[in-house]
């Protein structure tokens, strides 16, 4: 078919510089010479046979139908994956996944509106929870996992309560037990300890023990900022809030 085509591109090119005129015809593709030939001659439609069938009626359609019908239409993909990328401010590839399949669409639209997060949501579920569902053989549509129970997890980690790693750990339990985040984090002892005046003893207890450490810190050996912050993470167990724990070693340190 490529070789008919590119000869009769070239053939009637030809022709048509001659002035010559292209003849309505079928033709086929000839092995042997490398070449079309004529295999009849179409001069007018009716020599294709074609004569209108009775049984079928006129068919007119109105405006009104027309606007009718698309009115209840449902969001289709492409469309659906622009408004995920300007309504939510996710990337053309994540939101092309998003809309890959409707339940899979309506369970991150439910979650990203119900966390509030909808970056952290789509990472989530395109991420974590996609691949439970494929090592389950379980979708959306009948996920152990609802939009509102990921979403209160996502809110549970954007509080400062747990950390990613956690998060994403409690997600893998809550698929697998069908438990609420609330349940599973305290089963597991994630909640973590954002006081600060909590927080502030046990760094005040560590920069009191390590003497050394702090002076050495403060002669210029800024590597050891991260001693300090493991070993204040290791006194609180893992549950400090990383970002006050630095917040205070930072300002504690530099007394």
């Amino acid at each position: 078919m490529q070789k008919a085509i590119e000869y009769e591109i070239e053939r009637q090119i030809e022709a048509h510089e001659k002035g010559e005129t292209v003849a309505q015809e079928t033709r086929l593709w000839d092995e042997k010479n490398n070449r079309t030939r004529v295999m009849r001659s179409k001069e007018d439609a009716h020599d294709y046979r074609y004569f209108p069938e009775p049984d079928l009626q006129p068919l007119r359609v109105s405006s009104e139908f027309i606007n009718q019908v698309k009115a209840e239409m449902p969001e289709l993909p492409d469309a659906m994956r622009d408004r995920f990328m300007s309504e939510y401010e996710v990337s053309y590839n994540d939101a092309s996944s998003l809309v890959a399949e409707k339940d899979l669409a309506a369970f991150y639209e439910r979650t990203a509106r119900a966390s509030a997060n909808p970056r952290v949501s789509a990472n989530f579920i395109l991420g974590e929870l996609l691949r439970e569902f494929n090592n389950s053989g379980k979708s959306a549509a009948d996920s152990p996992v609802s939009p509102e129970n990921l979403a209160e997890l996502i809110k549970t980690l954007d509080a400062g309560k747990i950390n990613n790693n956690q998060a994403k750990e409690v997600l893998i339990e809550m698929f697998a037990s069908g438990k609420s985040a609330a349940e599973v984090i305290s089963e597991k002892g994630f909640e973590q300890i954002s006081d600060a005046s909590e927080i502030e003893k046990i760094v005040d207890e560590i920069i009191e023990k390590n003497e050394n450490q702090v002076n050495a810190y403060r002669g210029g050996n800024e590597k050891l900022f991260g001693f300090f912050v493991g070993q204040t993470m290791k006194a609180s167990g893992g549950k400090a809030n990383p970002k006050v724990v630095n917040e205070l070693l930072k300002s504690k340190l530099s007394q």
